[in-house]
């Protein structure tokens, strides 16, 4: 039998690069900024709090909760706007919350941040709550869809699914990187905050995304969750997308009859 061999890391830095890896990937955030504020042009939000709020017309169908990414030290909400418009199309309200970025903020608090945003969206919206969450995001919806949530029991217990997309979900590599000092990754906030490292809420539905073309160790944080959480779960799926990296893997979002939107948003 041949053995497995993984190659060893010698930059680790690099290994979490993504805009320099990616033909004009310097170019994404100013694109989205662009298409953001187009959006937001023909459909101002309402602030909630930090966040943006997007309403149907009609009564909601329930609460789509999209967190943006950017290592936790970059991006807000005006740069993702236009990503609301997919579950908007199929009748879902939309929460892009903002959240206090490294070095002030700590992962701990932009989990609470995000989740008193959330409970403030559920308060006037009825029906289900679905998580999405892209890279930093990712990583953040996962955290809210573990067992220690600081959601309150009655959001939980509308809490449908958790789609994190291109998520970081075992923080300790990362202790090897740049981010170490200004995200305070020490070990026991390492573990603390690793989704990996807690028990995922068993009522909810679980749909990990990544793109096929992202960095070698994105796909596998990626599967390194789905395989730890398979089973716990009511469900548990993962998608690998074709031709898609880091920076264009959630474009989906904004199309309503994309599968990346109907994962998220689709049936309740």
């Amino acid at each position: 039998m041949t053995p497995l061999i993984a190659a060893r890391i010698a930059d680790w830095d690099d290994a979490y690069a993504n805009i320099i890896h990616i033909p004009g990937g310097a170019a994404f955030p100013d694109q989205w900024l662009a298409e953001a504020a187009s959006f937001r042009a023909t459909r101002p939000p309402e602030a909630l709090g930090m966040g943006e709020l997007y309403r149907p017309q009609g009564t909601p169908r329930g609460l789509a909760v999209i967190i943006h990414g950017g290592y936790w030290m970059k991006f807000g909400p005006q740069w993702f706007s236009h990503l609301a418009a997919g579950p908007l199309a199929r009748g879902w309200a939309v929460l892009l919350p903002r959240y206090t970025l490294a070095p002030e903020g700590r992962l701990a608090q932009m989990r609470a941040e995000i989740a008193a945003q959330i409970e403030a969206a559920a308060a006037g919206i009825p029906g289900p709550v679905v998580l999405g969450g892209h890279s930093a995001g990712g990583h953040l919806a996962a955290r809210l869809a573990c067992e220690d949530t600081p959601l309150s029991p009655a959001t939980v217990a509308r809490l449908r699914r958790c789609v994190p997309v291109s998520g970081l979900f075992d923080l300790r590599p990362l202790q090897r990187t740049t981010y170490r000092e200004p995200l305070g990754l020490d070990d026991e906030t390492a573990a603390q905050e690793s989704p990996l490292f807690h028990h995922p809420l068993p009522g909810i539905d679980l749909h990990l995304w990544v793109g096929a073309d992202e960095r070698p160790v994105f796909l596998q944080q990626t599967r390194l969750l789905f395989e730890t959480w398979a089973g716990i779960p009511h469900e548990t799926r993962l998608t690998v997308e074709p031709g898609r990296h880091h920076m264009d893997v959630i474009a989906g979002l904004a199309e309503a009859d994309h599968p990346l939107c109907e994962a998220l948003a689709g049936a309740s």
